[in-house]
């Protein structure tokens, strides 16, 4: 086992065999996988691997970070199966590292591993927080902690360099998988081109908390977008007294300078939940909603491999403080069958790394799809439970579900609510998967009364032009200059 590169440039895991050559060689993670080109040599065969991929019909990125199982006609290798995988030493590349200990292919950003923990990365966090350089003319953007390049973070990147190009964007990702926008710079967590970025830019655009050590730089502006208006209890408001979380909560506030809100209720909740008291909050609905008024939502059906006939429903439950993995309430292929849809599941944010992906009959895993708006806009109704997409889908005025087997012990232990979910939900309440389905295929869409008050309230403001009032705001306060 051998990693070299093909005619571009991009790395690529040759494996070599005795005997019959296999019909399928592939590496196989629960968020991707890669197929080879299998080619007969004399006395055996060898594969040749890409170990990047293209998915959603994107560019061809290199695999996420994670572990990849060999697998040759079906069966996962483990070092005994006649075939050359022993890997001489680990690989350092551009785009990616990789080592192979015997059972699994283990794929990781390509920051140098001195820098990667120990007293490489205490050096590289000393040396961000003395310097005291000039900023530039940039942004600094982060998403989700870089897991993608998406949510309001993004609708407000595609805004600036539209109205003003000349600013540098830099984005932060985990690894090199993570597409950024057209034009924009990726930097690899933790690697020194981000410890820098981070330090040099002007404006820092974040939709959550900042990690690592953060020195805010003589004329330096935090832009935190945050990620949803809340449902659910936030921070200080979280059931039980923390005095560590607590302390915590008021360090990572007072690194903001300027706090985004979906609308007025958002304002209050996010004011309070964070102790954001005396500086801006700009009530200017959601830039990430823009999308729902102004998408290809066909496009986007034809990226997924979905007809434009098809029923299309998404599933996006929130995620659980108890468990790491998107929740397993619904039988999605039953689900699928049942209601003759299409059936698009959705994790949180937090689970795209520990899970994997779903599969069944007419179901699509799209937890790393990265848009969620997009597909908000490919369906044609919504299954969530107490996730924040509720109050971004109404912009649609599509039919809303909400499934909530674990309504009492998600309210009264795990987080508790603002308001009683029950009273105000813009569509049906259910608790089993057969009530689902029959409020789905009678075509109940809920009181209309109801899902018009909560319009109101929650999107006053996502009128599609939300990103350009941000974008303005920036500009106007000379965050960063146009020229």
């Amino acid at each position: 086992m051998i990693i070299g590169f093909d005619v571009e440039g991009s790395p690529v895991l040759t494996v070599s065999g005795a005997g019959p050559t296999p019909g399928e060689v592939q590496v196989v993670g629960p968020r991707a996988r890669s197929r080879a080109e299998v080619t007969t040599v004399a006395g055996g065969w060898t594969a040749r691997v890409p170990l990047h991929a293209s998915r959603w019909g994107g560019a061809s990125l290199p695999l996420p970070g994670g572990s990849y199982d060999l697998v040759i006609d079906g069966v996962r290798m483990q070092g005994d199966g006649g075939q050359d995988t022993e890997m001489p030493a680990p690989f350092h590349g551009r785009t990616l590292r990789a080592s192979w200990d015997g059972a699994l292919l283990r794929i990781g950003p390509p920051v140098d591993p001195a820098l990667a923990s120990g007293e490489g990365s205490r050096a590289l966090e000393q040396r961000y927080a003395a310097h005291r350089g000039p900023l530039e003319n940039a942004v600094f953007f982060e998403s989700f902690y870089g897991r993608s390049a998406s949510d309001n973070p993004l609708a407000i990147d595609r805004e600036l360099a539209r109205v003003a190009p000349a600013v540098t964007r830099y984005w932060s990702v985990v690894d090199l998988s993570v597409a950024v926008p057209e034009g924009a710079i990726a930097v690899v967590d933790g690697s020194p081109e981000w410890w820098r970025a981070r330090g040099a830019a002007r404006l820092l655009v974040v939709n959550d908390w900042l990690r690592r050590q953060f020195v805010r730089k003589p004329g330096q502006v935090v832009l935190q977008t945050w990620h949803g208006t809340p449902l659910k209890r936030l921070a200080l408001h979280r059931p039980g007294f923390d005095p560590r979380r607590a302390l915590a909560v008021f360090r990572e506030s007072r690194r903001w300078d300027i706090l985004l809100a979906q609308n007025p209720y958002s304002a209050r909740v996010l004011r309070a939940a964070y102790a954001f008291r005396r500086k801006p909050v700009w009530v200017e609905g959601y830039p990430r909603t823009d999308e729902l008024h102004t998408g290809d939502r066909e496009a986007v059906r034809a990226s997924l491999g979905i007809d434009a006939g098809e029923q299309v429903l998404l599933y996006a439950p929130t995620w659980r403080d108890d468990r790491q993995t998107i929740v397993d309430f619904l039988d999605l292929p039953a689900l699928a069958e049942a209601t003759g849809a299409v059936v698009l599941v959705r994790g949180h944010s937090r689970t795209l790394a520990p899970g994997a992906d779903e599969r069944g009959a007419r179901v699509i895993d799209v937890t790393s799809y990265p848009d969620l708006a997009a597909l908000q806009l490919a369906s044609d109704a919504l299954i969530t439970d107490y996730s924040s997409v509720m109050f971004d889908y109404s912009v649609t005025g599509r039919p809303m579900y909400f499934f909530v087997p674990d309504l009492e012990h998600y309210r009264g232990e795990l987080r508790g609510f603002y308001f009683d979910l029950a009273d105000s939900a813009p569509g049906p309440v259910v608790r089993t998967q057969e009530e689902l389905v029959r409020a789905i295929t009678s075509g109940d869409p809920g009181d209309p009364e109801r899902y018009a008050r909560w319009r109101a309230r929650f999107n006053s403001r996502d009128d599609g032009r939300a990103a350009e009032r941000v974008v303005a705001r920036i500009l106007d306060q000379g965050l960063v200059s146009r020229d």
